[in-house]
């Protein structure tokens, strides 16, 4: 790009800053600065429907609570602790783990955190195409083939533009999308209420611990863990003193917050309507507004889009930095724009030609959140072993410092992945029978046995739908990296 329009696009406002470190003299921002994105991201009401895909794994609602303020918040705390990576070197976050994974190493979590950002951004648009026909068709303008074109064309429009612009117009947009979702979200509180049944939903009843443990996993992937590979691009352009733990603080608290609420909110409607529960599963915000007056249902709706098109902003502009990240050489707008040509190929894919996507697409998640949760553990535990700043220029420099391959990280990955993949289940083998080969550790370790029933293959026993995977990757991940990588992390810091 060449410096005049260089110049003329950040006169327009639009972010020109690739992956390349931020300079000093644009890290303005405060730990409190990033309470707006994260709570703008997750105050949608899609987490309100989450509620209904906790209560499949059929426990009680003290239960589903337990592990909904557990799994929020432990998952988010894990996002704010990479965050410091962001304030530690001033890079966005895929470029940061080259630090452990060596700078041409770290391609390999790279292509894994592209995907899940593509597949989440994907997967918010065509909730709210999803949502716009079927809120249509309650009111009786129609909700066919010709609104939900309609519906994909401006969601994906809104959602490219916002990410082309980049970081600055992004934290303004956040901060007034919070105040029209949040209001949005407490009249829908207020006028749903009294569909609570608190006699129902007493009578739910109590669940295994594996299937405590499936639901902690979903959720913990569903939200945090979803989020934590681009934890630390938005925290880059903190101010050096920002304080370390104000950032984890404020980075938790504003994405845990609304979810939080809204879950345990959704979990009172789910557990007292059955109905309501299992039409949750093909389409989550629209069968929500089934319950609405009439009159709301328009400013539900338009509050409902904005909730994830906010969220899938974040995703699309991380994506476009990871992209650049893995040697794509495009000017950061364009790298944005290029993802939201796939997501809009995507969105048009399912919504019109796919049977279903809430199954494949839960099944898609789960198998990329092994390998997300080990690069996480690698990640986090780097980060408590550097005791100073990254060395920025070593960060895009195959001769420097962090060198070419970090081989100890990238095996503790591959063994870590494969170890997790044999010990999660795809829980909708039905619908995406590609991933039937995942939990071959189950059966030799006497967890659960594979039913491969002509009505459809399932597992039986406790444990299969616990996806003790996600959380093995995670946890093995961190302590082998504690332990194999300290000398090393030494020698980075010293420089010898």
């Amino acid at each position: 790009m060449s410096t005049d329009t260089r110049a003329e696009t950040q006169r327009l406002g639009v972010e020109t800053t690739g992956i390349e470190i931020i300079d000093e003299a644009a890290r303005t921002a405060s730990p409190k600065d990033l309470f707006w994105p994260w709570f703008a991201a997750n105050v949608s009401v899609f987490g309100i429907s989450y509620a209904g895909f906790v209560l499949g794994f059929n426990i009680s609602f003290w239960q589903a609570t337990l592990v909904t303020v557990v799994g929020v918040v432990v998952s988010f705390l894990l996002c704010g602790l990479i965050a410091i990576a962001g304030k530690r070197g001033s890079a966005p976050t895929m470029v940061l783990s080259r630090a452990a994974f060596g700078v041409t190493g770290q391609k390999v979590p790279g292509v894994i955190s592209w995907l899940t950002s593509i597949g989440w951004e994907t997967f918010l648009a065509i909730l709210a195409t999803l949502a716009t026909a079927t809120i249509f068709k309650q009111l009786g303008w129609g909700g066919g083939t010709g609104t939900k074109v309609v519906a994909c064309l401006v969601v994906a429009a809104l959602i490219v533009a916002a990410s082309v612009a980049g970081y600055h117009i992004i934290m303004r947009l956040q901060s007034w999308l919070t105040w029209i979702t949040g209001i949005a979200t407490v009249l829908y509180i207020a006028l749903t209420f009294k569909h609570v049944d608190m006699s129902a939903v007493n009578a739910l009843p109590s669940g295994s611990t594996g299937a405590v443990v499936g639901a902690f996993v979903l959720v913990m992937t569903g939200f945090g863990l979803g989020w934590i590979n681009i934890a630390a691009d938005w925290s880059r352009y903190q101010r050096r003193d920002a304080s370390g733990a104000s950032i984890v603080a404020w980075n938790t608290f504003g994405g845990a917050l609304a979810p939080v609420v809204l879950v345990i909110y959704g979990l009172l409607l789910a557990g007292s309507d059955e109905k309501l529960r299992s039409g949750i599963q093909d389409d989550p915000i629209g069968t929500l507004a089934t319950i609405l007056p009439t009159w709301f249902l328009l400013p539900f709706l338009v509050a409902a889009i904005l909730a994830l098109v906010s969220g899938a902003v974040l995703g699309i502009y991380s994506s476009g930095l990871t992209l650049l990240s893995l040697g794509v050489r495009i000017p950061r707008p364009r790298a944005a724009l290029v993802d939201g040509v796939i997501l809009t190929v995507g969105t048009i894919w399912v919504v019109f030609f796919a049977e279903s996507f809430i199954n494949p697409f839960q099944s898609f998640l789960i198998t990329l959140g092994v390998p997300l949760a080990s690069w996480a553990g690698i990640m986090i535990a780097d980060l408590v072993l550097r005791k100073r700043d990254y060395d920025e220029e070593a960060l895009f420099d195959p001769r420097g410092r962090y060198g070419s391959w970090d081989w100890v990280s990238i095996g503790t990955m591959v063994v870590a992945t494969v170890l997790g993949w044999g010990l999660v289940v795809n829980s909708f083998a039905g619908d995406a029978r590609w991933n039937n080969w995942q939990g071959f550790l189950l059966e030799p370790l006497g967890l659960g046995k594979f039913v491969d029933d002509p009505a459809g293959p399932y597992w039986e026993g406790n444990w299969p739908y616990a996806n003790l995977g996600v959380l093995l990757a995670l946890v093995l991940s961190f302590v082998v990296t504690l332990a194999a990588r300290s000398a090393t992390v030494r020698r980075q810091e010293t420089g010898a």
